[in-house]
């Protein structure tokens, strides 16, 4: 029998896919593997993901290291895992992509869930202002204008949560506005892992406005 997804697995699997996982099949869909990536510095954090999807992987995270950037000429380090191919994500795979590049699946509204939401958060999100202010961001650079305003759109029906969309370089990103922090809090802060608090605004000593022009 094909083994099957457990809750917290599918609800972690749209939250990282929502951010920097991918899945990729070598057989035109008839199965899949989860590939995660995270910096050198959010190690805990992949481990975390690894024990989670551990039954699905061969290979242990490794830490790799890439060639200087061009610009700056810093290395950069990133660790990684990769499950083997599995059924298991065929369904997901199917729904998050279309000739091979991701999208926001038309169902979304339907998985996205708190702990969903905080495992796209940890992956993909942070604080907007650091220091400044309780608004946070989830950058969405890689999905379409369409597919941001409805994720924005789900956000607030579903968890009348006060959002913006805004240009950020060639992207658009994701606010979620100052207004919302304590609800926000409630939704995610119980599922956030400890290595990854730094990334949720705790105090403000001056909290401003982060409000941007939409678009």
């Amino acid at each position: 029998m094909a083994q099957k997804l457990t809750l917290e697995q599918r609800e972690v699997l749209v939250g990282i896919l929502l951010g920097d996982a991918n899945l990729q099949t070598e057989n035109n869909g008839r199965t899949y593997r989860l590939r995660v990536t995270q910096a050198e510095q959010n190690k805990e954090y992949l481990f975390a993901l690894y024990e989670l999807f551990k039954p699905l992987v061969n290979t242990p995270p490794k830490l790799y290291t890439y060639s200087p950037d061009k610009r700056t000429n810093n290395i950069s380090k990133r660790w990684a895992f990769a499950s083997t191919q599995h059924g298991c994500f065929r369904f997901y795979g199917k729904q998050f992509y279309v000739d091979g590049k991701k999208r926001v699946p038309p169902i979304i509204d339907k998985w996205l869930t708190p702990r969903s939401l905080a495992y796209w958060y940890m992956d993909d999100g942070g604080q907007k202002w650091k220091g400044r202010s309780l608004g946070v961001v989830l950058c969405t650079d890689g999905f379409g204008s369409d597919e941001v305003h409805k994720l924005a759109a789900i956000l607030t029906t579903k968890y009348n949560l006060k959002t913006s969309v805004q240009v950020k370089g060639n992207g658009l990103r994701l606010y979620i506005s100052t207004i919302s922090y304590s609800n926000l809090k409630r939704l995610i802060y119980p599922h956030l892992l400890p290595s990854m608090l730094y990334k949720f605004p705790v105090q403000v000593a001056t909290t401003s406005s982060d409000e941007g022009a939409e678009v």
